[in-house]
């Protein structure tokens, strides 16, 4: 249903789709950047990433047929088919191989870009593109997508707001990243004793950390090798912590292999507990995370160690500990020309490591369990940020909520 003084069209009808120059051209280590489907993101053109260059008398021949324009948006029809930058600066670039150039005629630009990344215009995009393992989208695709379109004056409204949320993301994208770059920086102060804390009567740490190796510190175990034929799918199954299921940074347990309880008696070692830290020990650095109580129970499968402090340690301390470029870069040098990363128990139990006593631990501890609060809280917020404004996209891209064009609010 189209809402009254909508009207629904192709997008050829609003724009002009020009298309690359289809030749490769001979490249240089500094020129003019040229832009290809890998670096096309959603947001401004990036020209400083792309490593393909060319001489201005290419950039000439490959660029003679259109003029660009601040506010025209480049797509990509293979790669990542679909996505869209628009231009925002007057420096020049060149079209790559597979990418479009989309010049609004009879509407606003921006209000076209909210538009193909709708819902309603990437579904178009991806069947027309297919579901083969080379996607890729014809250009006469391209021009038959169908958008639905308001009077210009409301197309500006309607980008005012999305611009506005788009502001809201991109200042939260910043001071995340801010965050993080501050919390990898503490660590590497923290860790190494280049900085030190106060104690409870507001002195100074010092004297010299000890050293040892890291089985010193802590238990580091793997987990039990559960067989197939434990495995259950009944609802009462205890779940099994396995390489497949972390996410970055943490644990995803909801879809976690789960066994008969009968097969875990017995198995009290490999039982998980609040707070303890695990690691994949095969491909990648990522892998790990600390157990919270919504994951129990859940024991621990082969593959996947197991991070337990000593009563010398405390066990926030020596999950960073584990987690600092010391540790993470040892793991790399013993895994040097291997095909994949894996992490052996041995290995990680005999690295050496310094560290203060407990009470410092528990203040270093307690700093960077800080910022990884304020990190979260910041992701959290990214997170939702990006949901309203999609479910906003929904509403005001399809006419479902409509703007009063003489004050920019939703009715």
């Amino acid at each position: 249903m189209i809402p009254k003084g909508w009207s629904s069209q192709k997008l050829s009808s609003v724009a002009s789709i020009i298309d690359c120059k289809h030749r490769t051209p001979e490249y240089v280590k500094s020129g003019i950047p040229l832009v290809s489907p890998g670096t096309i993101k959603w947001g401004a053109l990036d020209l400083i990433s792309p490593v393909k260059r060319v001489t201005e008398e290419e950039y000439r021949s490959l660029m003679d047929h259109c003029v660009v324009e601040q506010g025209d948006l480049v797509m990509s029809r293979n790669q990542s088919v679909g996505v869209v930058s628009y231009v925002d600066s007057k420096k020049p670039f060149v079209l790559g191989q597979d990418t479009v150039l989309i010049k609004a005629i009879h509407a606003d630009w921006r209000f076209i870009y909210y538009t193909l990344q709708s819902d309603l215009v990437q579904r178009q995009i991806a069947k027309s593109a297919g579901g083969s393992t080379f996607s890729r989208i014809n250009l006469s695709d391209i021009r038959a997508l169908n958008i639905k379109t308001p009077a210009i004056c409301e197309q500006d409204k309607i980008s005012q707001i999305l611009t506005a949320w788009d502001k809201a993301i991109s200042v939260t994208e910043k001071l995340l990243t801010n965050s993080q770059q501050q919390k990898k920086a503490l660590m590497q102060q923290l860790l190494t004793g280049k900085k030190r804390l106060l104690d409870e009567n507001g002195v100074r740490f010092s004297g010299e950390w000890e050293k040892g190796k890291f089985c010193d510190m802590a238990n580091i175990d793997t987990g039990y090798a559960f067989k197939s034929k434990d495995f259950t799918q009944s609802d009462s199954g205890i779940p099994i912590i396995r390489m497949s299921d972390f996410k970055t940074g943490g644990l995803d347990v909801l879809g976690a292999a789960k066994v008969d309880r009968d097969s875990v008696n017995g198995l009290d070692k490999f039982k998980l507990r609040v707070g303890d830290f695990v690691f994949g020990m095969s491909g990648s650095l990522n892998n790990y995370g600390r157990v919270e109580k919504k994951d129990l129970p859940c024991y621990l499968n082969q593959r996947v160690g197991r991070i337990l402090a000593k009563e010398c340690a405390n066990q926030a301390f020596i999950t960073y500990l584990y987690l600092s470029d010391s540790i993470q870069q040892s793991i790399l040098n013993k895994a040097a020309g291997a095909a994949q990363l894996n992490i052996s128990i041995s290995d990680l139990r005999s690295m050496v490591v310094y560290y203060p006593c407990i009470e410092e631990q528990q203040k270093i501890a307690a700093v960077l369990s800080a910022a990884d609060a304020e990190i979260s809280t910041l992701e959290k917020k990214l997170a939702c940020l990006r949901d309203e404004k999609k479910a906003l996209m929904q509403q005001l891209l399809t006419g479902k909520r409509r703007v009063k064009v003489d004050e920019a609010v939703a009715e």
